[in-house]
């Protein structure tokens, strides 16, 4: 475990997102995965991490409720690179039980339901993994939205038990990531290419319209600008 003034002195030594990568494998080893939901933000992450370490973990929530562009590229990625995705699933009793008592698409009838569908479908899956690692690699940036504008790349995740919590690419743009995928031809969501420039369930996403916010587009038919699902909130 980490203090939080160890964790600061990290951050003062890395500089780029290599340096970061570089540090978190050398450190935790296999205690150390990288999430996965296939936006445009994780294939970067993932290029960067296998030239770092080949044979690193990676995992992915699958809610149930995904797009098949989503499975489309999971594939891409797993053959181009040699990966075996860790697919964390939700426990089919409670699926079953919420369905049952609150009916298929509850997420659109209140913000309470939606996030009751956030916590069974992906919160509770990712708790369950993260409780088994050390460490974990995220594609967070700092501009997605108000919630994340102070995260570092490196930092302690006090809402999984103080395991270490590594953003590499914390600090880039929107811009910064489709360049890169595109002067390196990286497998990217062709959701992309539609307009979703932030990805999730299917029913819950939607393509943004001009001028609006990247993350405008996720649980679109609420009035909150500050929306998450449970998985990167602050403690």
């Amino acid at each position: 475990m980490y203090t939080q003034e160890e964790i600061d002195k990290v951050n003062t030594r890395l500089k780029t997102p290599e340096d970061a990568l570089r540090w978190a494998y050398e450190t935790f080893g296999d205690k150390i995965a990288k999430a996965s939901s296939f936006g445009p933000e994780d294939s970067v992450v993932t290029d960067m991490i296998i030239k770092v370490n080949p044979k690193a973990r990676f995992f992915t929530l699958d809610t149930g409720r995904l797009n098949q562009e989503t499975y489309d590229v999971m594939d891409a990625i797993a053959k181009k690179y040699n990966i075996n995705f860790e697919v964390m699933f939700p426990e089919t009793a409670a699926v079953e039980e919420m369905v049952g008592t609150k009916g298929i698409n509850l997420f659109y009838d209140s913000v309470e339901n939606r996030k009751l569908c956030c916590e069974i479908r992906k919160v509770r899956p990712l708790n369950k993994i993260l409780s088994t690692l050390d460490a974990w690699v995220t594609g967070l940036r700092r501009d997605q939205n108000e919630n994340r504008s102070h995260a570092a790349m490196v930092e302690l995740d006090h809402l999984h038990g103080g395991i270490v919590k590594v953003n590499p690419i914390i600090e880039w743009t929107w811009d910064q990531v489709l360049s890169y995928i595109k002067e390196r031809n990286l497998p990217y969501n062709k959701l992309l290419d539609r307009g979703y420039t932030s990805i999730g369930c299917e029913p819950c996403t939607r393509a943004i319209k001009p001028g609006e916010d990247l993350r405008s587009g996720r649980w679109w038919w609420e009035s909150d600008t500050h929306k998450e699902c449970g998985l990167h909130m602050k403690h």
